[in-house]
């Protein structure tokens, strides 16, 4: 079994599109793992949800597909998420709004627990540092969590000496990561919007055969996505972001 692992899609169609186009050239896959943040920022919501759905698909919700439908306040966001978020909201139709509105906040697929943000805070905590890694390693019930909302690729292991310290590392692209008895936690990066400084999207696959996971990045028409970006009147700040991975 070959899963592709996404998260923070974040209505990127152009780059989903990239990342699925790259997948399918590396052996594809059966099915689809969403983190989270389907939609929010960028200029396609609808099109996103409909487009991850045509595949086997596991998701989460993520505060952003909570936002857009009204599950949580979009005034809690900064300036420019909550416009995105307000303006999303009235982009999806009444299935996708469905759609949303039904996400788990977690999945358990075999080995893996999958989760947007964090299992103590599931679409609210940046999993970023050792008391967060910490703090999801103590509430999970499988070997290994893959998480999102940071948008920052990373490896993090369990140090069964020192279980509050766990270890970060790098998620090296094209290089294939053999996940042996230490349990883990993976974040594949962000497709839609990149925010480590790196503006290509980044993805993961897991393949259960190997028992191994890879993370790769691919390029996509930026200008493109910008292009819708300024016709719908979204904010700046995030149309010029995308250029930078941040």
């Amino acid at each position: 079994m070959r899963a592709l692992i996404l998260s923070d899609i974040h209505a990127n169609l152009e780059a989903l599109e990239a990342v699925l186009s790259d997948a399918q050239d590396r052996g594809g896959f059966d099915v689809i793992w969403c983190l989270g943040d389907t939609v929010g920022y960028g200029p396609d919501p609808a099109a996103c949800i409909d487009r991850i759905r045509e595949f086997e698909l596991v998701a989460v919700a993520g505060n952003h597909d909570h936002a857009a439908v009204g599950l949580i306040d979009a005034s809690d966001f900064n300036e420019a998420a909550e416009f995105a978020a307000n303006w999303t909201s009235e982009q999806v139709g009444s299935e996708q709004r469905d759609y949303l509105k039904s996400l788990p906040f977690v999945s358990v697929q075999d080995q893996f627990t999958l989760v947007h943000g964090s299992l103590r805070d599931p679409i609210g905590e940046y999993l970023l540092d050792r008391n967060s890694a910490a703090g999801t390693l103590a509430l999970m019930e499988t070997k290994y969590c893959v998480v999102g909302h940071s948008h920052i690729p990373f490896l993090c292991c369990e140090i069964e000496e020192d279980p509050e310290n766990p270890e970060f590392t790098e998620f090296p692209e094209n290089e294939q990561v053999a996940l042996d008895h230490e349990r883990r936690i993976i974040n594949p990066g962000g497709v839609g919007q990149p925010r480590d400084r790196d503006s290509r999207p980044s993805y993961a696959i897991f393949n259960s055969e190997q028992n191994a996971i890879q993370r790769h990045r691919v390029t996509y028409n930026i200008t493109k996505t910008q292009e819708k970006m300024k016709a719908a009147d979204l904010p700046v700040r995030l149309i010029d972001r995308l250029d930078h991975g941040i």
